[in-house]
């Protein structure tokens, strides 16, 4: 295999602006080819980040430079690049969610399985630094008997937002609002690091941006297999906007994080790596989008697209394939099928 692999990007809004910066931090990664719907604005964005711009999906994926499609479409239009892609032998690396409903997921999921190419999604919180130390708790069993488990997103979006975008809180869009927009970070920590969810219903509502067509609040009412209880709350209309924060505790043991950063840390059986891990996590870690999407930084996006690529190269597995991708979007729906709407 050649020793950088080319990646070409679909579509050139803010986040595809943070793909390209990750792809800049990766020895591995060269951008080579850039689609949008407007050739003038796949121009504007390779004359920063460099590659070739198309107008046409079908024309870039026949490049043969182009290993693997990063989609970052509106969420709502991954399924038709996706399909493209593997129909070209593409991999794909999509932005998250995957899609806003499983049965187009599972679309995605089937095309790569027949055309034996690799589908991964973004959801690159995953790869923060201080969940590692809460994986391990889990494994070992420390919280004992698990009780809660929670995520908490109180963000910030002012009606510009909205007002200037073309697709978010649109339904055919942006299906959950802040569900499947900004909290499905969080949701997919909790379908990642907790059991499975038994039961789920909740209250949704459009409290803050009139006229959109989604929520822009969300809270949900867990119990998960095993007995645990949890709590999804999710905004994007309580100013200023704060830290998400996932919590999660059992009969023998606590953690908070906030961001990256460890507020608790706490086992009934205290052992002396646990203060060095507070030490280090405890600081203030990195704040990403509270109260803009604007507040984003490639550094996680990067870590994301080597283990992406590490997968390519050795056909092993991605952390984040399509099965893994689909579990909070099916959570979402759930949710959204039984919610209470205001």
């Amino acid at each position: 295999m050649k020793n950088k692999l080319g990646f070409g990007i679909v579509g050139t809004g803010m986040i595809a602006s943070i793909h390209a910066q990750a792809l800049q931090q990766i020895e591995e990664a060269e951008l080579v080819a850039v689609c949008s719907r407007s050739q003038s604005h796949a121009a504007a964005f390779v004359s920063r980040f460099g590659g070739t711009p198309y107008d046409n999906l079908d024309a870039m994926l026949a490049n043969p430079d182009v290993d693997i499609l990063i989609i970052a479409t509106p969420s709502g239009a991954h399924l038709e690049p996706a399909l493209a892609a593997a129909s070209a032998g593409k991999h794909v690396l999509c932005e998250k969610p995957l899609e806003l409903t499983t049965a187009r997921i599972d679309a995605m999921i089937a095309a790569h399985a027949a055309a034996g190419t690799r589908l991964g999604c973004i959801f690159q919180i995953r790869y923060q630094s201080a969940l590692e130390p809460i994986r391990a708790a889990l494994a070992e069993g420390r919280f004992g008997t698990l009780t809660f488990g929670g995520v908490f997103v109180p963000w910030w979006r002012d009606m510009g937002y909205y007002a200037d975008s073309d697709w978010h809180g649109t339904r055919e869009m942006d299906l959950g609002g802040v569900l499947s927009n900004q909290a499905i970070h969080m949701i997919d920590l909790l379908c990642d690091l907790m059991p499975p969810v038994e039961t789920v219903t909740g209250l949704t509502g459009s409290l803050g941006h009139p006229g959109i067509e989604t929520e822009d609040a969300a809270v949900a009412a867990l119990r998960f297999q095993g007995g645990a209880l949890g709590v999804i709350q999710a905004t994007t209309c309580t100013w200023p906007g704060l830290p998400k924060r996932l919590e999660i505790a059992g009969t023998a043991g606590h953690v908070i994080c906030e961001d990256n950063t460890l507020t608790c840390f706490q086992f009934r059986d205290e052992r002396p790596e646990d203060a060095i891990i507070r030490k280090r996590f405890g600081a203030a870690g990195d704040v990403h989008g509270a109260s803009q999407a604007s507040a984003l930084t490639p550094d996680l996006h990067a870590a994301c697209f080597r283990d992406f690529i590490h997968a390519v190269r050795t056909g092993g597995p991605f952390r984040i394939d399509g099965a893994s991708a689909r579990k909070p979007v099916a959570l979402i729906e759930r949710l959204l099928n039984g919610a209470v709407s205001a």
